[in-house]
């Protein structure tokens, strides 16, 4: 019981100190300094309904107007109230509907100490998401025990070896390939030693899921720069190139790292699942050689491995969906539609993640024999021995 306590208060520190990586309402704002955007949570007290088909600035009708008090709940200037014009616009998808009592996120301007406007920048929906993240890690505690708390402890680790580590140094400018496939390397290993432990099994599945990860990588770099990918298939890719800090970024190195971090869990399912079907075996029967055990991983990966290749596929191809009604609704020719830089990056992205996830078996598998089969030959000798009297 105390371990398990340690292992949640762990967890909750990392969590606690997570948002770290990201500007809160001060260092987003720059300070006090006007003129820049402070980001602050607050919360819907009145609402009143002004004018229909308000106009924008070009003149174009833009919505229903509304004037919205709300009270700021946090940073420097809880507390405070404001009261601004809110417009609805007409567009669905542009519309921030919001009633009394509602929690918003604010973009506010500020004058001295004291706010003087402020507009709905969206919803506030962290809490929901801490809610569902705390659900989620309740469930692994409560289900797997120990072994689920060391699970929800990597995943922290993982989130913090991304946020903290690979994504500030690929804002330096450094390689995105060669930081992604090093960074996954010793997430991997640190993920499958915290839960698993250091023994063989956790080392097959490093290097099925090294091994994998590389051949996936290597594979989208020479299919990407065969099939001209450019990198800026969609718009945060292309926004990179006008952020203030002017780094000079490897956009096809992102797109392919990207690629890299998207297989990895698929991979590392599959290669830990190998690793541990091949020690159950061995374990069950001791007398087995090293190409028996092989053969036997091999088995369990051609079970996982048509699920997991379907699971990143079906992954990928849900994320796209609107975009291919919207193609069904033009009736975009087929031969336009496969060679659309944005369509042959997911394709590239879905298939190499795949391959990758099916080279890791074999290789998972034959590691995995060697290392469950390493300093046995003797005991096997000593098994088979008794065969031959009966022969005379």
């Amino acid at each position: 019981m105390k371990k398990l306590i340690l292992w949640l208060a762990a967890i909750l520190l990392l969590l606690l100190t997570g948002q770290a990586c990201f500007a809160n309402e001060t260092t987003a704002a720059g300070g006090m300094d006007a003129g820049k955007e402070i980001i602050v949570r607050a919360k819907i007290l009145e609402m009143t309904e002004g004018k229909d088909n308000v106009p924008d600035l070009e003149g174009w009708i833009q919505g229903k107007e509304q004037l919205v008090t709300a009270r700021v709940l946090s940073g420097v200037y809880k507390g405070q109230e404001v009261s601004f014009f809110h417009v609805v616009p007409d567009q669905p998808g542009m519309a921030v509907i919001v009633k009394p009592g509602d929690e918003v996120i604010l973009s506010v301007e500020v004058e001295g100490n004291k706010i003087t406007n402020a507009f709905i920048s969206d919803h506030a929906r962290d809490k929901k998401m801490y809610l569902l993240a705390g659900f989620f890690a309740l469930l692994m505690v409560v289900i797997g025990g120990i072994k689920g708390a060391k699970s929800v402890l990597s995943l922290v680790l993982t989130g913090v070896g991304i946020f903290y580590v690979l994504l500030p140094l690929m804002f330096k400018g450094h390689s995105p390939l060669f930081m992604t496939v090093l960074v996954a390397a010793v997430m991997t290993t640190v993920t499958m030693v915290l839960v698993h432990g250091f023994n063989r099994k956790t080392l097959a599945g490093v290097i099925g899921t090294t091994c994998g990860v590389i051949a996936a990588g290597f594979l989208a770099m020479l299919v990407g720069t065969a099939a001209k990918l450019t990198g800026f298939s969609s718009e945060e890719m292309q926004m990179l190139l006008y952020i203030p800090q002017q780094v000079k970024f490897d956009f096809q190195g992102l797109l392919f790292a990207g690629m890299i971090i998207g297989a990895l869990g698929a991979v590392m399912d599959v290669a830990i699942s190998i690793a541990s079907a091949v020690e159950e075996v061995k374990r069950a029967n001791p007398s087995l050689d090293t190409r028996a055990l092989i053969r036997a991983g091999i088995n369990v990966g051609r079970d996982v491995m048509g699920t997991m290749a379907n699971t990143l596929i079906l992954a990928y191809t849900g994320g796209a969906i609107p975009l291919i009604l919207i193609f069904m609704a033009y009736e975009m020719p087929f031969l336009k539609v496969i060679n659309l830089d944005l369509i042959a990056t997911e394709i590239v992205r879905a298939l190499t993640g795949s391959i990758g996830l099916i080279l890791a078996i074999p290789v998972t598998a034959l590691a995995a024999g060697l290392l469950f089969t390493r300093g046995k030959s003797s005991s096997n000798a000593v098994v088979k021995e008794p065969e031959h009297p009966k022969g005379m």
